[in-house]
């Protein structure tokens, strides 16, 4: 039997642990940003900060951190930045609000475009038609 409990174990980042460790270290990376690609997750970068921080989330998974607390964790250490989904809050509104105010900004901007038209010219004065006349001639 020992050796079933030992072919279980995977060694990943450095990190040894049970396949249902990794799998929930997994689950936590894929919902965290690599901080140098942005908008890929930790496990699907390749970038050295992705990797220290796939490290981190291991170990706190061997130590037996629940999920929130692993997430808790590093949002206090690196902000809510980190995470690839941030809660609506006061500090996310712009983030949640930026699509909808842009969406406003432009149908404003066409709607004051379209009402700003320049009136149309003058008529040609008689002196004014004498002389185009005067210069389409040669």
């Amino acid at each position: 039997m020992p050796s079933l409990a030992f072919a279980q174990l995977v060694q990943r980042d450095g990190v040894t642990l049970t396949q249902a460790q990794e799998t929930r270290a997994e689950n936590i990376g894929d919902q965290l940003r690599c901080l140098v690609c942005q908008n890929e997750s930790i496990e699907g970068s390749s970038a050295s900060l992705a990797h220290q921080l796939r490290v981190i989330i291991r170990q706190h998974v061997v130590a037996g951190d629940s999920d929130q607390a692993i997430m808790a964790f590093m949002v206090q250490r690196y902000g809510i930045f980190v995470l690839l989904k941030p809660p609506f809050s006061p500090l996310t509104f712009l983030l949640y609000a930026s699509p909808f105010l842009a969406l406003a900004l432009g149908f404003g901007a066409f709607f004051l475009a379209r009402k700003s038209t320049p009136p149309p010219p003058p008529p040609l004065t008689e002196s004014d038609r004498a002389r185009l006349e005067k210069l389409t001639e040669s």
